[in-house]
Parts: C-alpha cells; structure tokens; sequence
C-alpha cells in the first residue's frame, strides 16, 4: 500500500554553485554519494542535484524533518549497477517499507521523484 509519494525537481546550476563550498558538500552528502558524483567528471553537478532532489522528494514522501534527511548521516543515494536506491539508518528508518526512487536530468535541471510502499496494517 502506498503510503507516500514525494516529487522534487533541482536546478543544477543551484547545486554547482553551492558545491564551491567543501562544507556544503561534506555535510549534505555522503561518501558513498561524492564518490558517485565525482566519478560521473563534467556531470557530476547532474549527480549531485539528483540526489539533493531525492532528498526533498523523500521528506515529502515520508514527513520526516528536513534538517534531519539533509544534514543527518542517515540518508544516502546509492546506485546498484545503475539503478538508484535510498538507504535510510537511525531515525529515518521505516519498518516494513519499500522505498523507490527515480531521477532524471534534462539541461538545467534534475527531478526526482519518491514513493514509499508499506504492508497494510503498519501505517
């Protein structure tokens, strides 16, 4: 059962500025995310505004605290042979839930778009 849809459309050139600053960067991504984003080269602004997408769609999605999916540890955009999934720890974690995510880039901006899918009965 549905129980949350999220949708987040980023403009690249938003995101590229605010990486001139390392903080901003160290802090909002993870690792496993910088690793991802730097290794895409001259698109890695693409990468990295997809993922700030996600973020804001899956606040949406969930109700949980922005401050707390942006500049907590426990939000990652990771990518299994291409495809991109949420992992969530701490206090982001939702029992029983499925969580997809799908995000695209066209020119100057990426979207990404959020569904969380529970058992019913553990609403």
């Amino acid at each position: 059962m549905v129980s949350g849809i999220g949708v987040d459309l980023c403009r690249i050139e938003r995101i590229r500025k605010a990486l001139t600053s390392r903080h901003f960067r160290d802090e909002v991504f993870s690792p496993e995310e910088i690793s991802y984003c730097e290794s895409k080269g001259s698109r890695r602004y693409e990468s990295y505004a997809g993922a700030f997408a996600a973020r804001e769609a899956f606040v949406k999605a969930s109700g949980a605290s922005l401050m707390a999916v942006m500049f907590g540890r426990n939000f990652a955009v990771i990518h299994t042979e291409g495809v991109p999934s949420i992992r969530l720890k701490g206090d982001l974690v939702i029992p029983s839930a499925k969580i997809f995510v799908s995000i695209t880039h066209e020119k100057d901006y990426a979207l990404a778009f959020v569904v969380i899918d529970k058992k019913e009965g553990e609403l």
